[in-house]
């Protein structure tokens, strides 16, 4: 294959990631906007992490974590703070943080569609002996630099999203 189609595949592909559609649904099976404080995303300081990059979604243990939306997932695994975690990527190549699970599904597929059980609500990670929830975040791998500002961090808001903006346009 020559290297004018390998790059018309990849900017096609790069662009298909723009024309999706993004349904993005609340991660947690029947969770509400009473299952988190309005005012955590982006809230300092946050421990060794400088400021809370996502979302806190309480629920009961093993309550069902959704796809967020449709997504490829990238890993499914362990990692210090997040505990058992879940990354993907979704239309408009965004990507999905889930952290804290209790259990991972490993029977879901690579592509996962809205609303499909990817795991259940815990607190693995730096979660343990609290309250169990699942932590969502929502990065932009392209940046938005007119959300950035001045602040410590600022810069961070260029590719953090505030999830609960997207929760309320469902």
């Amino acid at each position: 294959m020559s290297k004018s189609k390998i790059l018309i595949i990849i900017l096609v592909l790069f662009l298909l990631g723009f024309i999706l559609p993004e349904p993005i649904t609340i991660p947690v099976e029947n969770a509400t906007n009473k299952d988190w404080h309005p005012k955590t995303f982006f809230y300092g300081p946050w421990g060794t992490s400088g400021v809370h990059k996502g979302v806190d979604i309480f629920a009961k243990l093993d309550t069902p974590v959704i796809a967020a939306t449709n997504q490829l997932i990238l890993y499914r695994g362990q990692i210090n703070k997040g505990g058992k975690v879940i990354v993907a990527i979704g239309p408009k190549w965004r990507i999905h943080y889930y952290a804290h699970l209790s259990t991972i599904d490993h029977n879901a597929g690579l592509l996962v569609s809205v609303g499909s059980k990817i795991a259940t609500v815990g607190d693995s990670g730096n979660a343990k002996g609290k309250a169990p929830h699942l932590h969502y975040s929502l990065l932009s791998l392209l940046p938005l630099p007119w959300l950035a500002d001045n602040s410590t961090q600022g810069y961070k808001k260029a590719f953090y999203l505030n999830p609960i903006e997207y929760f309320s346009n469902n």
